[in-house]
């Protein structure tokens, strides 16, 4: 749509400068902690909050509206709210006649898209849905943030798509205060997906299948690259089942831990011929490796993360890392020079400057750089495209990145796997502040352990009256494709009919209950929506 998936906007812009934030899908005072307090703060400065969860989030008793909208229905919300802002003349004429295509096709999309229809689809009033709606198109500059509460969802592209073509019909784009914002999940998830983590890209972005970005890679790397795109790491595993992947190198990840439907994920494992894990610890994954490699952790190595509001910032050597431990790119080295190809030893500022000199959005960029006293701790932006250049703080400013932007056309589709009389509840999972993603470093911190430790489930109070189970009871959590216990937490935090679970802990994982069903574009799995039932034990 735009030209470019990131955040568009920066942390402090958005914090500092917006009217209003829309806040769909993301709990960042838990998942991102430092941008929830700057959101809190933003609210106590006067900016006005709506937000857009399916739970009562900390964020929520400060907003001005919460949105309390059914899991997996993102899609329909947002064409419902382009669809109010069409019909009452709220958006920007201007800015849509001089920097979008395809308006009248999107009107056509979402005209049935009403208030009342959205009340009925998401479980909310449409009150709310009207007030929410001309609170953003009134504000100056209006802001989206979300998170994986959208993107991971069988429909998560739509949703993000669908939220874009609410920031463009306004004109909130290439603006202070504005944009469409993802807040990464990771902390380098922005940076490894510059470098060309996707199948379908090269470093930047730059396509595997465009021709002339091949030949520049070959001329530079000394080797024929393959034209045609690889796998996303969800379409793997049922590539190991089914024989066409035996063997997998797998760092800095724990599929066991944190994928869906964990009986596939294990399956797919111990179909592959060969396993290596490069890791920390001995992660649940690297139970069933063949080969361990300790790796060293980002104390203890050189290099950059590009954080989610695009900011690539320097990685300093605190510590020594443990006798054997190795460098990632060590390992790397080595396996590609016994596999054959000619692999120098480079240090990590010397593979910046190759990124540099390939990677037109980090050209500007290198260590050197980046350590001057001018950019000390701040770092730049990309795009950078020269040294000269002083980073891109606000994308899109005067025109996107493919000149016109263009509107997408989403239609709502429910979620993969609904609720029905075998499995009544709905189930959607997310973090908690105290632990961190498979709990392989702050799962072995034991004054966080002593906050929090264990599984647990969010159950509404009427559901749990029902099933005659009280506050802090053990129940048995069942789904189609497996079972686990868990610790009752009954409160009115979710709505009736769906529950919540962390998928942190190893005593009730919740994603040996997940749906692997998968995004059609991004191939991200619904983690967001799978049906459950939930039974008293003892």
């Amino acid at each position: 749509m735009l030209g470019s998936g990131a955040m568009t906007n920066s942390i402090e812009d958005v914090t500092r400068k917006a009217d209003v934030i829309m806040l769909v899908g993301s709990n960042p005072e838990e998942a991102h902690p430092v941008i929830g307090m700057q959101i809190r703060a933003a609210v106590e400065r006067g900016c006005r909050l709506i937000v857009v969860d399916p739970r009562d989030i900390g964020l929520a008793a400060q907003a001005d509206i919460h949105l309390k909208l059914r899991p997996g229905t993102n899609v329909a919300f947002a064409n419902g709210v382009v669809n109010y802002l069409i019909q009452n003349d709220l958006y920007d004429e201007d800015f849509v006649r001089e920097r979008t295509e395809g308006f009248e096709i999107l009107a056509a999309t979402v005209r049935d898209c009403t208030p009342t229809w959205v009340e009925e689809v998401c479980g909310i009033d449409r009150r709310d849905l009207v007030q929410a709606a001309r609170m953003y198109a009134a504000a100056d500059a209006a802001a989206i943030m979300y998170c994986l509460g959208v993107t991971e969802h069988s429909t998560g592209t739509d949703g993000v798509m669908a939220l874009s073509n609410i920031a463009m019909i306004t004109g909130n784009l290439g603006k202070p205060g504005g944009g469409v914002n993802p807040l990464r999940g990771q902390n380098n998830v922005q940076g490894a997906c510059d470098m060309g983590a996707g199948p379908d890209d090269l470093p930047g972005y730059q396509k595997v299948a465009d021709p002339e970005v091949a030949r520049r890679f070959e001329k530079a790397w000394g080797v024929p690259l393959p034209r045609t795109r690889g796998l996303k790491a969800t379409e793997c595993f049922p590539a190991m089942i089914e024989g066409g992947i035996k063997g997998l190198f797998l760092f800095g990840e724990d599929p066991v831990r944190t994928d869906p439907d964990t009986a596939h994920v294990i399956r797919a494992l111990e179909a592959l011929e060969f396993l290596v894990v490069d890791d920390l610890f001995l992660t649940e994954t690297a139970k069933y490796a063949d080969v361990v490699l300790p790796g060293r952790s980002y104390a203890e190595k050189e290099g950059t993360f590009t954080n989610t509001e695009r900011r690539v910032q320097r990685v300093r050597k605190a510590v020594a890392g443990p006798t054997g431990a190795r460098l990632d790119t060590e390992m790397f080295t080595e396996v590609m020079n016994r596999m054959g190809y000619a692999q120098p030893s480079l240090s990590a500022a010397e593979i910046m400057d190759e990124v540099a000199s390939l990677t037109p959005s980090y050209g500007g960029m290198s260590h050197e750089r980046l350590d001057g006293s001018a950019l000390a701790g701040r770092g730049l932006q990309w795009p950078c495209p020269s040294e000269a250049h002083p980073g891109t703080p606000i994308l899109h400013m005067g025109e996107f990145a493919l000149g016109l932007g263009a509107f997408s056309t989403p239609e709502y589709r429910p979620s993969a796997e609904l609720p029905d009389a075998e499995y009544p509840l709905m189930l959607t999972t997310g973090r908690v502040l105290y632990q961190y993603n498979a709990c392989a470093m702050t799962g072995r911190t034991d004054g966080v352990n002593e906050i929090i430790d264990h599984s647990f489930i969010e159950i509404n109070e009427r559901d749990a009256a029902a099933l005659g189970v009280s506050d802090g009871d053990r129940v048995r959590v069942s789904s189609r494709r497996g079972t686990i216990q868990s610790t009752a937490r009954v409160s009115g935090k979710t709505n009736p009919g769906q529950t919540w679970m962390p998928f942190h802990f190893q005593d009730g994982n919740s994603n040996w209950l997940t749906n692997a069903a998968l995004d059609r574009v991004s191939k991200a799995p619904e983690y967001k929506v799978c049906a459950v039932k939930v039974e008293k034990i003892g």
